[in-house]
């Protein structure tokens, strides 16, 4: 596409690697226009009263941590000096209700609207715009290990577990990976430029709020 990337790894739950990750991009672009804020581990499945802390720890690190840690780099390197920029968090449609056994997870995404708004309101007289995208099933591997173990807990075939899940949803499916990368490039794009602090699912309609 004569596009230029530049791939670099970086654990997110440890701050310095954040800060090489945007130092060598500011390197390499000289500014950083859009931050999409993906990451994401499934963290600890299990009831409070079993959870571990260090797993607790470190998916809220992962999930939540590593994406302010990442907003606040890119807004003091590029965003705000520039007074523009844009920046979507990926929270998920367990943001938006809980669910049993995935406290840790279910908190990074819930966390993650109320740091959307947050910086929505801190960033909007500079220009620079912060919303939220919350996914529900994508298709993919991800999901495909989830539903496995899930089936299996509840004596399910895999396309057993298929059918229940896509049963709650008004598209009858999962949503695609594409999906979610249209809403961010339009929520990243001036065609969204009056929208800003919100969180929009793209679920199909598995949740509808």
């Amino acid at each position: 596409m004569g596009r230029k990337s530049l791939a670099i790894v970086t654990d997110l739950a440890e701050p310095d690697q954040i800060s090489v990750m945007v130092d060598k991009t500011m390197d390499q672009f000289g500014q950083i226009d859009i931050l999409i804020n993906n990451s994401g581990i499934e963290g600890p499945i299990t009831p409070v009263s079993n959870m571990d802390l260090a797993g607790w720890n470190h998916t809220l690190a992962v999930n939540l941590t590593g994406a302010m840690l990442s907003a606040k780099q890119v807004l003091n390197q590029s965003m705000i000096p520039r007074k523009k920029g844009a920046i979507v968090n990926i929270s998920s449609i367990a943001g938006r209700k809980g669910m049993a056994t995935r406290s840790p997870y279910n908190a990074t995404k819930f966390a993650m609207i109320g740091l959307t708004q947050s910086l929505a309101f801190e960033l909007g007289g500079l220009g620079i715009r912060v919303n939220c995208i919350a996914p529900g099933m994508v298709e993919g591997d991800r999901i495909d290990r989830v539903i496995n173990s899930m089936s299996k807990g509840l004596g399910l075939t895999y396309e057993e577990a298929v059918a229940m899940i896509n049963s709650r949803v008004a598209l009858g499916r999962m949503v695609k990976p594409g999906e979610i990368a249209a809403l961010a490039v339009f929520l990243s794009s001036d065609k969204a430029g009056g929208i800003t602090g919100q969180t929009i699912n793209c679920c199909g309609g598995m949740e509808m709020h």
